[in-house]
């Protein structure tokens, strides 16, 4: 199984590792560490010098409780660092919302469109569809100023897979192939501690999808809940998580601790054999 990435062909017969940078002053994990250019730039490069498979940059925090960024705000956090990164020899993902910079992201030469909004914006699809790049889809319930407030499900993997089959066929239909095509269940946007817990138990269900699953847990706040630790303090136990995504059939998993992550990646693959899934 291969993900098509712009110029880039991934095997995912082994688990991915893209690796977090948010330019951002308010992101849950680390808002405003890397908020400059310059230091968004050094911390990519350590991530892709520490194993990131992928990199993924954003300029609008989507942590529960976050308002919306100005395309402009955004276009001047993300751009200048995916140019510097965009020739390099890992692909670069840009985690946006918005059609216009997915087109100008693609231009400056992004490989992945990892959109929170599963390309339901007018004229998003076209924008990937019309570019070879692949594009993450995840699923969200409410938007991130009110998702948590309530979330409610009758099956919440059940729900989950109907959104899926119903993006993937208006992706298919926009011209996008199944192999530019990766969906991340959305851990945290819209879901209770148990709601996350049981998408993690039966995440094997995704792979019926035929698509790429994205995993991302890392220092979220389900796992503050469960081991009371601060966000900064959380990297033991995404360190698990990620593992529970992986054996559960995850091929891509989305961590801030990308040399920890990398580290206990290789353990597991070197006890379970690399296969083609």
């Amino acid at each position: 199984m291969y993900l098509q990435c712009g110029k880039f062909r991934l095997s995912l017969a082994r688990p991915l590792i893209m690796g977090v940078v948010n330019i951002t002053p308010d992101s849950f994990s680390d808002g405003g560490s890397f908020a400059t250019a310059s230091t968004a730039l050094a911390h990519a490069r350590r991530l892709v010098d520490e194993g990131a498979d992928l990199i993924d940059i954003g300029g609008e925090s989507t942590r529960p409780g976050a308002g919306g960024v100005a395309l402009e705000e955004e276009r001047r956090r993300v751009l200048p660092v995916l140019e510097q990164l965009a020739g390099g020899t890992v692909p670069v993902s840009i985690d946006t919302q918005k059609p216009e910079l997915m087109r100008e992201a693609i231009a400056a030469g992004a490989s992945m469109i990892n959109d929170v909004n599963a390309l339901q914006a007018p004229g998003a699809l076209a924008a990937v569809a019309q570019s070879g790049v692949a594009v993450c889809l995840m699923h969200m319930q409410g938007t991130p100023a009110d998702m948590q407030t309530d979330p409610h499900y009758e099956d919440v993997v059940a729900e989950v897979l109907e959104f899926f089959g119903d993006r993937m066929r208006a992706a298919h239909a926009a011209g996008i192939a199944p192999d530019r095509i990766v969906l991340d269940p959305g851990f945290g946007f819209g879901k209770t501690l148990e709601h996350n817990l049981e998408l993690l138990r039966r995440l094997d269900r995704f792979n019926t999808t035929g698509a790429a699953v994205l995993a991302g847990l890392s220092r979220k706040g389900m796992l503050g809940r469960l081991t009371g630790r601060e966000v900064d303090e959380r990297v033991y136990a995404s360190i698990a998580a990620a593992l529970i995504a992986v054996e559960n059939g995850a091929r891509i998993v989305r961590v801030h601790d990308v040399a920890a992550t990398r580290d206990a990646l290789a353990v597991w693959t070197a006890v379970n054999p690399v296969t083609e899934r």
